[in-house]
């Protein structure tokens, strides 16, 4: 590629980047207020905090931070409820299982960085056939720091053999693009997921940035 020249492999965050998970995330906590004897809130209320995964839906659901002392037994309570229901309306983004073909055809390595733990991680991609022939894939607890520490993306580029240089990281989080940074691999913030209007993605300091998978094939084809 022009932009990143010599690249091997690309990694990807997963939820927000490859997997729209917002719909069961909103569910497992939704599921939390109605059990109280709450109202249903509508699944738009906590789409834009997906990213933040169980923080982001309590302090939504409850209003509920981690500074709270009931905070850990909800969170447990919030991620039992997700194993129960995080493969029922989760779902690929559009375009990326055709992202996924075209990087196999170029050939290209592909693997997934993720914070989300490997509780969840594991039976969610190998409920997915999209994740059959990814070549790594790293939990946000697989290491002993998360990003945007960049352990998690030289971890990655340890298990595909390769130089982290030789690898692009694409995320739609300023994290995910912190540790990319620091991990000297190429950066592409991806706007297709969660980020809300008021996000300033250019202030990320990512290399490029996509509003489509497609997109990132558009970048691919420079080469």
């Amino acid at each position: 590629m022009k932009e990143f020249p010599g690249i091997e492999a690309v990694l990807f965050d997963l939820d927000g980047t490859l997997i729209d998970s917002a719909p069961d995330l909103g569910a497992a906590v939704d599921k939390m207020r109605t059990d109280r004897g709450l109202p249903s809130l509508a699944p738009e209320v906590y789409r834009p905090m997906a990213g933040a995964g169980a923080r982001g839906m309590l302090e939504v659901a409850f209003g509920l931070t981690p500074e709270h002392p009931e905070f850990a037994l909800m969170r447990e309570e919030f991620f039992v409820n997700y194993e129960n229901c995080m493969t029922q309306r989760t779902y690929a983004f559009a375009g990326v299982a055709d992202l996924i073909e075209q990087l196999l055809q170029r050939p290209l390595a592909w693997g997934v960085v993720t914070n989300k733990s490997k509780r969840f991680t594991e039976p969610l991609t190998q409920a997915m056939p999209l994740f059959a022939s990814a070549r790594a894939i790293v939990s946000g607890d697989t290491t002993p720091h998360a990003k945007p520490h960049p352990e998690p993306l030289f971890e990655a580029a340890r298990r595909l053999r390769l130089h982290p240089e030789r690898c692009l990281y694409v995320g739609d989080d300023e994290r995910d693009i912190v540790a990319g940074r620091a991990a000297g691999m190429g950066t592409v913030a991806a706007t297709y997921g969660y980020l809300g209007q008021k996000t300033d993605v250019a202030s990320w300091g990512a290399q490029a940035t996509i509003n489509s998978p497609a997109e990132l094939l558009q970048l691919l084809e420079q080469a």
